[in-house]
């Protein structure tokens, strides 16, 4: 049976905008989800036609080729073409658009399936927190010892959050499963519950050193270990140092920010260090050897006789750490002219420019520009 074309799947115009498409989909989603379609096969058959065609104009490329070649032009690009083969596949593919992670972490796949989802029930909370670090900190990496509160299990209670000589109860809005479902007919939202909070349990006498939370807000310090050639705006994960789960659940995890300072002499471009040094004249114009800063200390650098204001001088493997190794230091040099000169300097200066000048080297240079007048 030949496929209907994916613009008339979806009920809109060829030209139509992704939040369309998008809009076009969710709708024929809900309309022939299995859960509301219990037995259909002509329904199921509709909900995976409409998620095919959505999984392929939804993407540029695709939706290219497509408009192009019809659906011989997208045959063998991933579900395109071949159709789905499974309810898994559909969800696997568009768990995202209803608000979940690949059909997990809420939204609608878990209001139909249940929740479930990659982070474990209970899991604690992840912290979020930001670092300033030095530019050479950044280029060499560096241990911070950081200090922060978070919520740390009740020693009083160890967590129950029950006064001493009581225990937490089975909540009896949701009979312990933390969830509580409502909706009407086969359309069913599955909720957390408003008395327990997820729990399934409440507690009728509430510990006093904690109010019945489990947890109490400490100071804390930990190392975080910042790696070397770590960028500005860049973000670390520090696994197990967010706030403790329930009853025995994994902790969250703490993410950490990175802002690099700017350096005074060096600026960074990808794994290059870029620098402006200042040269004499005498130096520019004869060559010789300079001391240069580096990040690891001071390091020779050759100025070729007639080197000019502005041109790059590179020094290999005086850069930043990464994949590909070490990167280099680009020194921009800057000719540099005095302010003020001694007498002998004067004389020097205007022997100089009467060689200068008897070269003919600015009497050249204006002719050129007289000529352009001409």
């Amino acid at each position: 049976m030949a496929k209907r074309d994916y613009y008339e799947v979806l009920g809109v115009e060829k030209n139509a905008s992704a939040d369309d498409l998008k809009k076009a989909y969710r709708k024929l989603a809900m309309k022939f989800h299995p859960d509301r379609n219990p037995g259909d096969k002509e329904a199921e058959a509709k909900f995976k036609e409409a998620a095919e065609a959505y999984e392929v104009v939804s993407d540029e490329q695709k939706r290219a080729r497509y408009d192009q070649h019809g659906h011989a032009g997208v045959d063998g690009m991933g579900h395109a073409g071949g159709g789905f083969h499974s309810m898994e596949d559909v969800f696997a593919q568009f768990g995202d658009l209803f608000g979940g992670q690949g059909g997990g972490g809420g939204g609608i796949f878990d209001q139909f399936f249940g929740a479930g989802g990659r982070q474990s029930r209970g899991q604690g909370a992840s912290l979020k927190l930001g670092l300033e670090i030095t530019f050479r900190e950044a280029v060499f990496g560096v241990a911070k010892t950081i200090d922060l509160k978070r919520n740390e299990i009740c020693k009083t209670c160890n967590g129950s959050g029950a006064k001493a000589g009581s225990k937490p109860v089975v909540c009896r809005l949701c009979a312990g499963h933390g969830q509580v479902r409502q909706g009407q007919g086969f359309f069913v939202v599955q909720t957390t519950c408003p008395q327990c909070q997820g729990s399934g349990k409440t507690i009728a006498n509430p510990c006093g050193d904690c109010s019945g939370q489990g947890a109490k807000a400490e100071k804390v310090t930990i190392k975080v270990r910042i790696p070397a050639g770590i960028e500005d705006g860049s973000r670390l994960r520090v696994s197990g140092e967010g706030e403790p789960g329930r009853e025995g659940a994994p902790r969250g995890d703490l993410y950490v920010y990175v802002q690099v300072k700017a350096d005074a002499f060096f600026e960074r471009h990808e794994d290059d260090v870029v620098c402006k040094v200042p040269v004499t004249y005498a130096q520019a114009a004869l060559g010789g050897e300079i001391d240069v800063p580096t990040l690891q200390g001071s390091a020779k650098l050759r100025v070729s006789a007639g080197t000019q204001p502005g041109e790059v001088l590179r020094m290999r493997g005086q850069g930043v750490p990464g994949e590909r190794g070490r990167g280099d230091q680009l020194v921009v040099v800057q000719v540099t002219v005095p302010k003020k000169v001694s007498s002998r300097q004067a004389e020097l200066i205007n022997e100089l420019g009467r060689i200068e000048d008897e070269g003919g080297e600015q009497k050249g240079f204006f002719d050129k520009i007289r000529k352009m007048f001409e």
